[in-house]
């Protein structure tokens, strides 16, 4: 079995990273700017899920430029947050990086050891199983799963789980394409505005549901 923890990697200098992570610092120094310095990584929660949607939004444009953009201010905010823990002296930027480059290097085994995984249904599976080797406090395949995500996102990875129990929730035909689905979906929610109904709190409903039988199930 190869080292996983230290693989030799070839580096190169990214002074313009350098850059902004010293501008940020000046910004967020006394003397610098007194919005900066009154952030907390509570405060900055609504600005990291705007930028996380603009950059969802630059990537399914497909526009080079809005893209840089919006990688640039998500990459701000993964800097803000570190810079505000490094002057609490809870950790830095390399503690950041290091950890997940060492999460990296030990997900993939099969780059930096001798597993095989050939496909890339071979290194989700295997990523799962070492995922879970990982988080050995992890007793519920609901674990892991955060409540906030959008409905839509969370409605997947939830009928995941229910299948890993052996549940098999119901399903309905639906079309062939994803442009009549998103028709589709649309029908449904202008259906359900006409009739009162909050088609997210419907969702979230359902979901909990869901979540409240597979951890039944998995009692059982």
């Amino acid at each position: 079995m190869a080292d996983l923890t230290h693989p030799q990697l070839e580096t190169t200098p990214h002074p313009e990273l350098e850059r902004l992570i010293a501008l940020l610092e000046r910004l967020r120094a006394p003397g610098g700017c007194a919005w900066d310095r009154d952030q907390t990584h509570e405060s900055l929660v609504q600005y990291l899920l705007e930028e996380t949607y603009e950059l969802v939004d630059a990537i399914e444009a497909g526009e080079r430029d809005a893209l840089v953009e919006e990688l640039g201010d998500v990459l701000y905010q993964v800097l803000f947050h570190a810079d505000i823990a490094a002057e609490a002296g809870q950790f830095t930027l390399e503690d950041v990086a290091a950890h997940m480059a060492d999460k990296m290097v030990g997900r993939h085994p099969h780059v930096f050891g001798d597993a095989i995984a050939e496909t890339p249904d071979a290194v989700v599976a295997a990523w799962d199983e070492l995922k879970s080797a990982e988080k050995p406090a992890r007793t519920s395949v609901l674990d892991g799963i955060p409540d906030a995500m959008p409905s839509l996102l969370l409605a997947p990875k939830l009928v995941g789980r229910a299948e890993r129990v052996g549940l098999e929730p119901d399903a309905v035909d639906i079309p062939d394409t994803e442009e009549e689905l998103g028709a589709l979906l649309l029908a449904q929610a202008v259906a359900a505005r006409a009739k009162g109904l909050d088609p997210e709190r419907a969702l979230r409903t359902a979901l909990r549901t869901l979540r409240d039988e597979i951890a039944a199930a998995e009692q059982a």
